[in-house]
C-alpha cells in the first residue's frame, strides 16, 4: 500500500499489507524541474535527500565531504528545499556531507522554524570513534553527535542504520542484538527517547554491492574503505527483522519501558510523518495518537488479516 498519510500506515497494518513509503536519495529525481516536486509528493515520495556520495547541484554528499569536497548548500539546494516544505516533504539528511547538511540545517532553522527534517538511516560517529581498530577519518557514513542533536532540536528523529560494514573498528560479520541495541541506546542518551527510530540499509547480497561499486569506482572512491571493511569480516547485510525481537529483549533489560520502546519503533516517525505530510501540531497529534493505536488494535482483533 502506498502511503499518502500516517493513517495509511495504520490501515496497511490492519490489513496485514506492507506500507511503502518512498525516498529519494538524491534531488536528480526533478530532473532540473522543481515544478516535478508536486507529482512526486503525488507518486508518494515522502522523504528526500539532497546529495548521495558525490557533489551534485544541491550540495555534497557524504563520500566528497570525506575527500575533502563539501561545496555546501547550493542556491539550487535552497530552492529544492523550499519545494519539499511546501509540498510536505521530509528533509533526510542521510548520506549528506556535513557543510552542506549544516547549511541545510541552518536554512531550515531560518526559513521554516518548527519543521522538522532527519536521518532517516545514518550510524553513530561517536560510537565508535573510540574502537581499538577504529580507521583514522572513520566510516563516511558515520554521522557526527553534533548533527544528531540539531535534527532533534527541530522535532525531527535519528534512526541508526545496523549495517555491519559501516561500524568502524568493528565490522562484524553479521550485527548481534547487542550491538543494535547499543546504537539505539547511544542516540536515546544523546538525544532523548522522543527523538530516535530505527531502520534498515537491508543489503541483501554484499556481492551485488561489491559489482557495483567495482563497476562505478569514482562514485565510490572511498579509498577502499567499504570493501576493506567487507574482507575484515563484516559480510552481513543489516537485516534487522532478524534479530529485532532479541534487540528488545535487550532494550527490556537495560529498562526501557514498553512506551519507550513503542516511540522508537515506530511513535515518533508517526509523529514527525503528521507535521510534515498534514500540517498537524505534534502535540495535537499526541493527544489522538492512543485513540488512534486502541481502534486498529480493535479493528485487527474483529477482522484477523494474518
Amino acid at each position: 500500500m502506498i502511503v499518502n498519510e500516517t493513517r495509511d500506515i495504520e490501515a496497511a497494518h490492519a490489513q496485514g499489507k506492507t506500507a511503502v513509503i518512498w525516498n529519494s536519495q538524491t534531488a536528480t529525481v526533478l530532473d532540473g524541474d522543481l515544478k516535478k516536486m508536486a507529482l512526486l509528493k503525488d507518486m508518494g515520495i515522502k522523504s528526500m535527500i539532497l546529495a548521495y556520495n558525490d557533489i551534485f547541484r544541491t550540495g555534497s554528499g557524504q563520500l566528497a565531504a570525506y575527500n575533502g569536497r563539501d561545496i555546501g548548500l547550493t542556491q539550487w539546494g535552497k530552492s529544492v528545499i523550499d519545494e519539499m516544505v511546501r509540498f510536505g516533504i521530509l528533509l533526510d539528511l542521510s548520506h549528506t556531507g556535513s557543510k552542506t547538511a549544516n547549511d541545510a540545517m541552518d536554512y531550515m532553522d531560518e526559513n521554516y522554524p518548527g519543521v522538522p527534517y532527519v536521518y532517516t538511516h545514518s550510524v553513530p560517529a561517536g560510537l565508535y570513534a573510540n574502537e581499538p581498530n577504529a580507521t583514522a577519518k572513520g566510516c563516511y557514513r558515520a554521522i557526527p553527535d553534533d548533527e544528531a542533536l540539531r535534527a532533534a532540536k527541530s522535532g525531527g528523529y535519528i534512526s541508526p542504520t545496523f549495517t555491519e560494514w559501516m561500524m568502524d573498528g568493528v565490522w562484524p560479520e553479521d550485527i548481534s542484538p547487542k550491538q543494535a541495541a547499543d546504537m539505539i541506546d547511544y542516540y536515546v542518551q544523546l538525544v532523548g527517547v522522543d527523538h530516535v527510530g530505527i531502520a534498515t540499509d537491508d543489503m541483501f547480497s554484499t556481492e551485488l554491492v561489491v559489482q557495483f561499486a567495482t563497476a562505478n569506482a569514482s562514485m565510490y572512491d572511498d579509498g577502499g574503505y567499504m570493501i576493506d571493511a567487507f574482507n575484515k569480516g563484516a559480510t552481513g547485510n543489516g537485516e534487522l527483522a532478524k534479530i529485532l525481537a532479541a534487540i528488545t529483549d535487550d532494550l527490556w533489560a537495560r529498562g526501557y519501558s514498553n512506551e519507550d520502546l513503542a516511540k522508537i519503533y515506530g511513535g515518533n516517525k508517526m509523529r514527525v510523518h503528521a507535521q510534515v505530510w498534514e500540517g498537524k501540531p505534534p502535540e495535537r497529534f499526541l493527544q489522538e495518537y492512543p485513540e488512534r493505536l486502541r481502534m486498529r488494535q480493535e479493528f485487527q482483533n474483529l477482522f484477523h488479516s494474518r
